[in-house]
């Protein structure tokens, strides 16, 4: 692989080598890649990404690693990191930040600002990146409703562009991110000024409902599949069929919540798929629909 190390570090990353991918997953799953590259500023980001790609090098950028599933064999491409993008900004109600900071803790802030909007996204794993890209909701409420823009990256032009949100091609689980080679730098975010006591008490009891649904105790992908249509509800729909406890090694479909496929102690990327694979398996004989796993998965 044709990296000059010495000179990467020269322009501001840390550079780590041949680095195990499960250091950085909430799912505690992932082989080694040979180089794990974290750029100190959005500008050293997009000077990196420069850099990579007029090297032909094949690259995966990594925010929370928290809606992802990584195989942990040898892998044979290099990570970018965003955990350094995580400049923001409030001015009135609008809300602006880099893509490396965690969604959880970005709806704190707007609580701190008396800024309602962010509320459902006050106990979801991974970075705002990570919720560009999937387009991540919880309890009614889903990163599409809040987005003004966001500044991408163009992968082919080696160019920055702002795409306003209705270029953004906002879906269920998915995004443009899904369609075009753009990657995420920041968004401009716009909520809704409210009583700060009444956004925070909002946030204690959506905590207390994911600590008591969820297995959050637990390494996982969190939600590991997506509804197939709506109103259909696959960890209800896995219950019933008697799968919770299910397991295959370490692999186990949570007991708490049976749309969770956690990691008791050692699983395996074989172990997630076999087990994603078979549950499958038993939704489509039994109520004749096609699951489609959520997490983006690295081969």
């Amino acid at each position: 692989m044709n990296l000059d190390l010495k000179y990467l570090y020269s322009l501001g990353n840390n550079i780590l080598i041949n680095e195990p991918m499960k250091k950085h997953t909430t799912f505690k799953i992932g082989g080694i890649v040979p180089y794990y590259i974290i750029p100190k500023t959005k500008n050293i980001f997009i000077n990196t990404l420069n850099y990579i790609i007029e090297k032909n090098i094949n690259f995966k950028i990594i925010g929370g690693g928290a809606n992802l599933l990584i195989n942990d064999s040898t892998l044979n491409f290099i990570v970018l990191s965003t955990e350094y993008l995580t400049g923001y900004s409030v001015k009135e109600n609008i809300l602006y930040s880099e893509v490396g900071i965690p969604i959880s803790r970005l709806s704190y802030i707007a609580m701190e600002n008396s800024l309602s909007g962010l509320e459902f996204a006050s106990g979801i794993p991974g970075t705002l990146g990570g919720a560009l890209f999937m387009n991540a909701g919880a309890y009614g409420g889903q990163i599409s409703d809040v987005i003004l823009n966001v500044e991408v990256y163009d992968t082919k032009e080696k160019k920055t562009h702002i795409l306003e949100k209705d270029l953004l091609n906002f879906n269920y689980r998915k995004s443009i991110f899904h369609e075009r080679k753009y990657i995420a730098l920041s968004a401009y975010i716009k909520l809704n000024k409210k009583d700060k006591k009444e956004i925070e008490n909002k946030m204690k009891d959506l905590s207390i409902k994911r600590w008591e649904k969820q297995p959050l105790e637990y390494p996982s992908a969190g939600s590991f599949f997506k509804r197939p249509r709506p109103n259909f509800y696959v960890g209800t729909t896995i219950e019933k069929l008697g799968l919770k406890g299910y397991s295959i090694g370490d692999a186990e479909i949570s007991n708490k919540h049976a749309g969770f496929i956690i990691n008791k102690g050692n699983a395996k990327f074989e172990d997630v798929i076999k087990l994603s694979e078979y549950v499958k398996k038993i939704v489509k004989e039994s109520y004749g629909e096609d699951l489609e796993i959520e997490p983006e998965i690295w081969w």
